[in-house]
């Protein structure tokens, strides 16, 4: 399959009767959710936030599964050693619990902000470009 064609299939899935503003949050929302402790929750959760906040299901869904599970042993590491550095000194299975949902909604925070910006960059740019294509046509045809 070519990058055109996968390109189009993408372009495909995006609403297009929605905000720039709105699409990218969903995304952003899937991606915070990517990154919770709550494996096998996480669809589950993305459809729940997603028809509670009327976002679009599928963009929130595909935020949520951009986080891979084998990238998943580095992100819960990295979000244990992070949560460790914010908290106070935890002994302990609870430590350990606090720890790994202090990080990783923090680093699930940072990863949600990044989405959203790039997200909403890429999709004004890419409707910018759509309607002066649009206009391009119309003014070809017009002539």
């Amino acid at each position: 399959m070519s990058w055109r064609s996968w390109r189009a299939r993408l372009g495909a899935l995006l609403p297009h009767d929605e905000s720039p503003w709105r699409t990218a949050l969903a995304l952003a929302v899937g991606v915070f959710i990517s990154f919770t402790p709550f494996w096998g929750f996480q669809t589950i959760l993305a459809l729940l936030l997603a028809t509670v906040f009327r976002l679009n299901r599928a963009v929130t869904l595909a935020g949520t599964w951009i986080n891979l599970p084998w990238f998943a042993p580095f992100i819960y590491a990295g979000a244990v050693k992070l949560g460790a550095w914010m908290l106070p000194d935890l002994s302990g299975l609870a430590g350990l619990s606090a720890y790994l949902l202090v990080g990783s909604t923090t680093m699930g925070l940072a990863a949600a902000v990044v989405t959203w910006v790039v997200a909403f960059w890429v999709i004004r740019l890419r409707r910018h470009r759509r309607r002066e294509a649009d206009d391009a046509g119309q003014s070809q045809s017009a002539a």
